[in-house]
């Protein structure tokens, strides 16, 4: 079952978010991710959170790809870049529902 990662924030260094970045690339390849979209904020017309400036929309192919690639010795030395880089972070996980009935029910 594919998890869609929603992911809103704030860009606070952008030198340590490019590094996080870079190299997340190929994490999320190794790891059965992929990245769907990239978002720079338009506009707010509605909403119950604070609006945060960067979107971010990543497609795993489950639950385990995604915490094999947050454990990943090998990417340790990444996720404080990601830390240092963004500010505001909000993160929500989402299953593909092929329609509406499964949340009408």
């Amino acid at each position: 079952m594919s998890v869609y990662a929603l992911s809103l924030f704030n860009v606070k260094n952008k030198e340590e978010y490019a590094a996080y970045a870079k190299e997340a690339e190929n994490g999320l390849a190794k790891h059965g991710g992929r990245a769907l979209a990239f978002g720079k904020l338009l506009s707010t017309p509605t909403g119950d959170i604070e609006p945060r400036d960067i979107m971010t929309l990543v497609e795993w192919e489950s639950m385990s790809s995604i915490l094999n690639f947050l454990n990943d010795p090998e990417l340790a030395h990444i996720h404080p870049h990601r830390e240092n880089g963004v500010d505001q972070f909000v993160w929500h996980l989402f299953e593909k529902l092929e329609d509406l009935q499964s949340v009408l029910r």
